[in-house]
């Protein structure tokens, strides 16, 4: 019984977003390691910017400088 854990900052992403990821997820362990897909587990856990960091500093002070993770 597969289990993905998907952890990602509090910054907007849609129930329609989440929804995708879900599905992409359970393709993907099907596909990959032929399990059933009425088994896999996906979890999406959102976290507010305060409570992340890396690099020493909390992902809120980084947005306030510009940096994010979208793509350029």
């Amino acid at each position: 019984m597969p289990f993905v854990k998907i952890e990602v900052t509090r910054e907007g992403v849609t129930k329609a977003q989440k929804q995708a990821l879900i599905k992409g997820v359970t393709d993907l362990i099907t596909e990959v390691l032929n399990k059933d897909p009425q088994l896999t587990h996906v979890v999406i856990q959102e976290h507010d910017l305060d409570d992340w960091g890396f690099a020493g500093e909390q992902v809120s002070e980084l947005r306030a400088k510009g940096i994010t993770a979208d793509k350029k």
